[in-house]
């Protein structure tokens, strides 16, 4: 069975960092992409970044340009958020996706 795991959320302050962790399991990882989407309360679900499974980073907000990097360890079927800098406005509840699953989602709560 397709699993995938967010884990990292919590609640922090304006300019303080978070790592986020998917891991997947059930399908072979390494093969595809992966992707962390969000969902703020009210709003749609958008992309946020996506990486290759050759390690290729493709961003999709430029809102976190700068801020946000992905990553991948492929060992541990595990794909990373690292999310500095963080603002209220990346409040949300934070998906990966691949291959058409989606994970429960871990929430990031920025706020003073």
């Amino acid at each position: 069975q397709v699993q995938l795991v967010e884990s990292g959320g919590g609640l922090v302050q304006p300019g303080e960092s978070l790592r986020l962790s998917c891991t997947a399991s059930g399908f072979t990882f390494d093969f595809y992409a992966i992707a962390w989407f969000r969902q703020a309360p009210g709003k749609e679900r958008e992309g946020v970044l996506c990486i290759s499974g050759s390690d290729g980073s493709i961003p999709i907000r430029n809102s976190v340009k700068g801020r946000f990097t992905i990553s991948r360890d492929n060992a541990k079927n595990t794909v990373y958020l690292q999310m500095n800098n963080l603002k209220p406005e990346d409040t949300a509840v934070y998906y990966c996706w691949s291959d058409g699953y989606w994970g429960q989602g871990t929430q990031v709560t920025v706020s003073s």
